[in-house]
């Protein structure tokens, strides 16, 4: 467990510790050179208004010593100390020395984060505003203060997140509540957005840009205000050189023509000259090559190979304007690949990537990583990066409401990517920021220092990290909570509880009953465990101080208690069309009712700050769940789920909790808790150990086993994996008694209707039959490595005659 209030900061700190005397912040006078970096002096005022936040005391800004106290902050190039942080990535150093406190940068943004650790350190979280985490008034932080250490360089170097899909969120909150007299998401927002990535040490924005949203560069000062943060604008996947083709306002394709590259390249790169022309002078990330009208995939020829040679031209082409006004070879100059979707085909059809630009590998959209990068890769000069979701808005389902990737998920995907080299730019999808706030803390905290995090504290740290908010003596009631919130979603997420798949044939795309059992009590089980997890958080809620009660409900209780109600919508009207019972239809017109009780609290406390925050249930363009189930008034079987998506499990189950001893004792078999559908799974092997092999034996229960029979059916559930490498599968092998392994193989076509219901389902079930050696009594099950990183979740079997 994470041991002290500031773990992830401290542990991150190389501690010099020299006679040093504390200061009174609220009364030194903050200082800066005037010639210094711009970010500069922004963050002078910032740490007065910090100070002033927690003291009621504004501390002087100037540019020249005061004559008591004192904090000098400046780069390493303004500033006579620590010389062996210049030229290094975004350092920094504090110092307490004779009245004095120095924070020094390698860079601006070093000198930004050494600013802003100490604003944490004295109470003011970096969700301040955009999660109203209240600020203690408190003059012994203030008064008293003294630190000496210097900081290493940050995991990965660019860190930031894409707002995206922001139709029913942070786009309606903004046009109608923030930035009204804009009417739409403008510099106001972002000024905001900017300085909490800052605040969370990050260092880049990819901006909205959905059709919806006026594009970024529609409001001038929206670049501006990025800069004033120090934050670089970069771009999602379909965003080449800045340009939001999704935006009537950049792209129409009445006035411009289609776009497609092979048809109308004059226009197109006309288009892209005048973007990197007006933003030249800005330090930017630029994403390279294209794809079609926002989320489409690139016109023009469908032939993989064909694409590529296009895409190569658009590469040179696009690496011309950027030499040109950036006034230096592009080599030079910070660019990404992402291998989204279609793009994949085409980078394994062979794409020549120029070696500088960083490939982003891409998640599935749903948690798990597509790619990473090989032996060759992790050789490019432009190194590799990650694009990963909280939130998304496609097939088989969109995922756009709540947040419910799990902590040790997250960690583990990053790991396998981190471990292969991708540590250059880390970019998290966010919907809208909001209710994501917990989920994109983590993210931040390891893209920072991703060492402070392993397979035994992943799924701590939120618990810690809340409790450091709310009081430390709530942290079991945390870690309860947490687990039981993304256990449950990890059978089923609260957006799939519908059982619709999206985009598909009009008899998928039915609101159909779940595959939870009233008839064996896994419904009643479910709704059990939700009721439980509600009142958990209503205890707590009490518990606290009433200031903080909008913060725990934003960042937690909402989607708590809305996962909660959107189970009990669905579960009561699978009773009532089990049975036609009315009570049960009323106990879901009740969730329904309370869904919208919910909603209408979280837009409307704290006078209406987050007024239209969630405007709606995101529905996106086609999905059902938010919408009131069909009830009736006599059984039926209308909405009974297909046969093809009812769980394969048998009676017996293996108690993975009962096999720590021998996983201890393993060289490369680990127990993972906080994953799978028990909350444990066991992982065969890291991911890119290619030098792997072991075999891992389980005993059998005995007594579940009759002597009569001469073989058992068994059911292995695995976590829905992508292998490592084109060059690598998903597979393992099981055997019985020592006899013949059977391999286990997960191979699956991307959109296809098994791999949809292994998204929906976060699974991939094996049923084999194996014989029995009947001369033993105790029967051993192998379980054996042939690719390295499967995770096993869930071992259940049954005897057959």
């Amino acid at each position: 467990m994470f041991q002290t209030k500031h773990f992830l900061a401290l542990s991150f700190l190389l501690s010099s510790i020299t006679l040093s005397k504390a200061i009174d912040l609220s009364k030194a006078t903050i200082v800066y050179n005037a010639s210094d970096e711009p970010l500069v002096a922004q963050m002078a005022n910032i740490m007065a208004d910090d100070i002033e936040r927690v003291s009621g005391l504004r501390p002087k800004v100037s540019t020249h010593k005061g004559k008591g106290e004192n904090i000098i902050l400046a780069t390493s190039k303004k500033s006579s100390r620590h010389k062996d942080l210049h030229g290094k990535w975004e350092r920094y150093a504090i110092d307490t020395q004779k009245n004095t406190l120095f924070i020094t940068g390698s860079d601006a943004r070093g000198l930004a984060y050494g600013v802003l650790h100490v604003s944490e350190q004295i109470g003011v979280s970096p969700w301040y505003w955009w999660a109203d985490v209240p600020i203690k008034k408190n003059l012994e932080r203030v008064c008293n203060y003294e630190e000496n250490f210097v900081s290493n360089v940050p995991s990965v170097k660019y860190r930031g997140i894409f707002i995206n899909d922001e139709d029913w969120g942070l786009k309606t909150w903004a046009s109608n509540n923030f930035e009204k007299e804009l009417g739409d998401i403008g510099p106001k927002t972002y000024d905001k957005v900017c300085e909490l990535i800052l605040r969370l040490h990050g260092n880049m924005l990819a901006p909205a840009m959905h059709t919806c949203t006026g594009a970024f560069y529609s409001h001038p000062e929206s670049q501006v205000m990025a800069d004033k943060w120090g934050i670089m604008i970069t771009t999602s996947h379909c965003e080449p050189l800045l340009f939001n083709n999704a935006a009537p306002s950049e792209w129409n394709k009445e006035r411009d023509g289609e776009w497609n590259y092979e048809t109308n390249r004059e226009t197109i790169l006309g288009k892209l000259e005048n973007r990197i022309r007006e933003t030249a002078q800005y330090d930017n990330i630029y994403t390279m090559g294209m794809r079609g009208l926002h989320d489409e995939a690139m016109k023009g020829s469908t032939n993989p190979a064909d694409r590529a040679r296009t895409l190569e031209k658009v590469f040179a082409e696009q690496r011309a304007i950027l030499s040109k006004y950036k006034g230096t070879k592009a080599n030079g100059i910070k660019q990404i690949f992402v291998p989204y979707k279609e793009t994949l085909d085409i980078y394994d059809a062979g794409l020549r990537v120029p070696d500088d630009i960083t490939l982003v590998w891409p998640d599935d959209n749903y948690g798990y990583m597509k790619r990473v990068s090989n032996d060759a890769e992790q050789k490019r000069q432009g190194g590799s990066g990650v694009y990963y979701h909280l939130s998304y808005l496609g097939t088989p389902h969109d995922n756009l409401w709540i947040a419910t990737t799990a902590p040790m998920l997250m960690y583990e995907e990053l790991k396998k990517a981190y471990s292969a080299g991708a540590n250059r730019y880390w970019l998290l999808n966010v919907g809208d920021i909001k209710p994501m706030e917990i989920e994109t803390q983590m993210f931040f905290d390891m893209a920072f220092n991703f060492d402070a995090f392993s397979y035994d504290n992943a799924n701590l740290y939120q618990a810690q990290w809340l409790s450091q908010i709310f009081g430390h003596e709530h942290l079991e009631q945390f870690q309860y909570m947490l687990d039981q919130h993304y256990r449950l979603a990890w059978d089923r997420k609260p957006e799939f509880m519908g059982y619709e798949i999206q985009w598909d044939t009009r008899q998928n795309e039915r609101l159909l009953d779940s595959d939870f059992s009233f008839q064996t009590g896994t419904a009643q089980k479910r709704l059990f465990d939700y009721e439980n997890l509600s009142f958990a958080y209503k205890q707590l809620e009490q518990q606290i101080d009433e200031e903080y009660r909008p913060a725990l409900f934003e960042m937690l209780g909402y989607a708590l208690l809305s996962a909660h109600q959107m189970n009990r919508k669905f579960l009561y009207a699978q009773a009532n069309h089990e049975t036609g019972e009315l009570s049960y239809a009323q106990q879901a017109r009740d969730a329904y009712n309370q869904i919208e009780a919910l909603r209408q609290r979280y837009n409307s406390q704290l006078n209406g700050k987050w007024n239209d925050m969630i405007s709606e249930i995101p529905p996106g363009f086609v999905s059902q769940y938010q919408r009131m189930p069909d009830l009736v008034t006599e059984p039926t079987d209308k909405y009974r789920l297909p046969k093809e998506q009812l769980h394969p499990e048998f009676e017996n189950k293996v108690d993975l909790c009962t096999l720590a001893e021998t996983a201890e004792k393993s060289k490369h078999f680990r127990l993972l808790k906080g994953i799978g559908t028990d909350w444990i799974a066991l992982q065969m092997g890291q991911p890119l150990d290619s030098e792997a092999a072991e075999s891992f034996d389980i005993m059998l229960n005995s007594d579940l086993i009759s002597p009569q029979s001469d073989s058992v059916s068994i059911c292995l559930s695995v976590l829905p994996m992508w292998p490592v490498a084109t060059d690598k599968s998903n597979r393992l092998a099981i055997s019985i008694d020592g006899c013949q392994p059977v391999v286990c193989e997960n191979k699956f076509i991307e959109w296809s209707y098994e791999w949809k219901l292994q998204v929906l389902e976060n699974r991939k079930e094996f049923v084999v039959r194996l014989p029995l050696d009947k001369s033993k009594t105790q029967h051993k099950l192998t379980l054996s490595i042939v690719d390295p990183g499967q995770i096993v979740q869930k071992i259940t079997y049954t005897c057959c005659p």
